[in-house]
């Protein structure tokens, strides 16, 4: 049997198993947090809280027919649509685990031998099942969350580039580009995690393309990167509407022209626009230009699933988070207006004192012009840092930080309380604990606020536990016999390490 049929079937019985295993152990019926939300939403695609997941809510929609009109099963059949979505994740994971250890251990003029293709079939089959029944993924691949797609979207785009990479010296490669550009655009539909792959394909297109790596060129290409990302996350998702909802301004209250009339000239003009770059990119044969605009293209009409939000917010459903009917409302809707400002480059201290406010003209729909309304965006403030991470005003986390911190009464938060905030918490308690929890072991499945006794990792290894989390020895038979207390003995994260070391 040849090595592609081998992959290819091992690659679906990997995603078999962990889609049965998921839709055996799925919710019956709606969970905790959102998904009570989209559940209704998606059933009559209805608008959900910013900054929205039309394409999420139609593909769920979908699932909701297997139901065959029994109200009552709805959620457990949105909960097999995340399943099933796992489970296609799952498949490109072992397909991507697979390119990689072939890459790593065999040439391509060569022909590959059976203990090879043992060895690469074994890494995949490893990898894409421990990732299955990790604690995280398996936990958001049982309802009818957007992680689960968000997942699906990761995967298969990174999947991709392995392929562009596998046959980017041949003719036509660059389709697998356009691809990964439609299916980031389809992606924003569903949750902007999957931006956060950008880098690593800017990182894979610069070693294909260059014959000798350095570490300014792998800078260059991680500042490429984030800037794709950021011109996505920004200028796509967000600036584009701003534009556009700033023609429509020009248009209706100045010109005294009907409502849209600028979004449709607005759209007319970025249209023009590429239908000249890419008819000028093929006449002087500008093959890097002529992928950008395609790419951009392509990322577009992904994002154009967005338009169900517009249509049905119109449609006035009973769940219509920020009513985003015109294009004011919509940019609002987009840019999470209704959620806090959270500082990243540079903020306040959680102890400073406000100075000032800066407000900002907003505008909206009124009979037959656009009124202008005048909305807080920000304090200014006395005392600010770079890199806030102690920034909240609420009194309930100044409580917190100070215990946190130990921050006595008079003394004022400094630069390193800061980053010991953290490393400790943001990094430790947040970051690695999770991590832990998917390869080491979990305590419970309680959330945890720091206590030793609710949502620690945990190994199994005694001696290891009673360090992390004093004596073992006496707990009670409830906690021991915990159904969500999981021990691996650092096994997974250590078969990781191997295979990457």
């Amino acid at each position: 049997m040849s090595y592609q049929k081998v992959n290819n079937m091992l690659g679906w019985l990997c995603a078999i198993i962990a889609t049965v295993v998921f839709i055996i152990t799925a919710e019956r019926t709606t969970s905790w947090w959102d998904t009570g939300e989209f559940i209704a939403s998606a059933y009559k695609l209805q608008i959900v809280h910013q900054p929205g997941a039309p394409l999420f809510l139609m593909v769920q929609n979908i699932f909701s027919n297997f139901a065959l009109g029994n109200v009552a099963q709805i959620a457990f059949w949105m909960n097999i649509g995340s399943a099933v979505c796992s489970g296609l994740t799952v498949l490109f994971l072992f397909w991507t685990i697979t390119a990689l250890g072939k890459k790593i251990s065999h040439s391509d003029d060569k022909p590959i031998h059976k203990n090879q293709v043992i060895k690469i079939m074994g890494a995949g089959l490893v990898g894409a099942l421990a990732y299955s029944f990790s604690d995280t993924f398996w936990y958001s691949a049982v309802e009818s969350e957007v992680y689960a797609m968000s997942s699906l979207c990761t995967a298969v785009v990174f999947w991709a580039i392995l392929k562009w990479e596998a046959r980017a010296n041949k003719p036509q490669a660059d389709r697998w580009l356009i691809v990964i550009a439609y299916i980031i655009g389809l992606s924003i539909g569903v949750h902007l995690l999957n931006l956060l792959v950008i880098p690593a394909i800017a990182l894979i297109i610069y070693f294909k393309k260059t014959d000798r790596t350095t570490l300014w060129g792998i800078s260059k290409a991680m500042i490429i990167g984030l800037g794709v990302l950021a011109l996505i996350l920004w200028g796509v998702i967000q600036y584009l509407i701003k534009y556009a909802a700033k023609f429509d301004l020009f248009f209706v209250n100045t010109l005294g022209l009907a409502f849209g009339s600028g979004i449709l000239l607005f759209v007319a003009l970025i249209l023009s626009t590429l239908i000249y770059g890419i008819y000028y990119s093929i006449r002087k044969g500008k093959v890097v230009l002529n992928t950008a605009l395609l790419a951009t293209c392509f990322i577009l009409l992904g994002y154009s699933s967005f338009t169900m939000v517009l249509i049905r917010a119109n449609a006035n459903p009973s769940l219509n988070n920020n009513d985003p009917k015109n294009v004011f409302s919509f940019l609002g809707y987009l840019s999470r207006e209704q959620y806090e400002s959270e500082p990243l480059i540079k903020g306040p201290y959680f102890d400073a004192n406000p100075t000032g406010v800066n407000e900002r003209v907003d505008y909206r729909k009124d009979s037959h012009q656009y009124a202008a309304i005048k909305r807080s965006a920000s304090y200014q403030f006395d005392r600010e840092t770079i890199f806030p991470r102690i920034y909240s005003q609420k009194p309930y986390h100044q409580y917190f930080y100070k215990g946190y911190l130990g921050i006595e009464e008079g003394r004022k938060a400094n630069f390193a309380d800061n980053l010991k905030f953290f490393f400790n918490y943001q990094i430790g308690h947040l970051y690695a604990r999770y991590f832990l929890w998917n390869f080491v072991g979990r305590q419970n499945d309680q959330q945890g606020n720091g206590s030793l006794t609710e949502g620690n990792w945990l190994s199994g290894i005694r001696a290891i536990d009673n360090l992390h989390l004093g004596g073992q020895s006496k707990l009670s038979d409830e906690m021991i016999h915990n159904p969500t207390r999981n021990t691996y003995f650092f096994l997974p994260l250590l078969i990781g390490l191997a295979g990457a070391f």
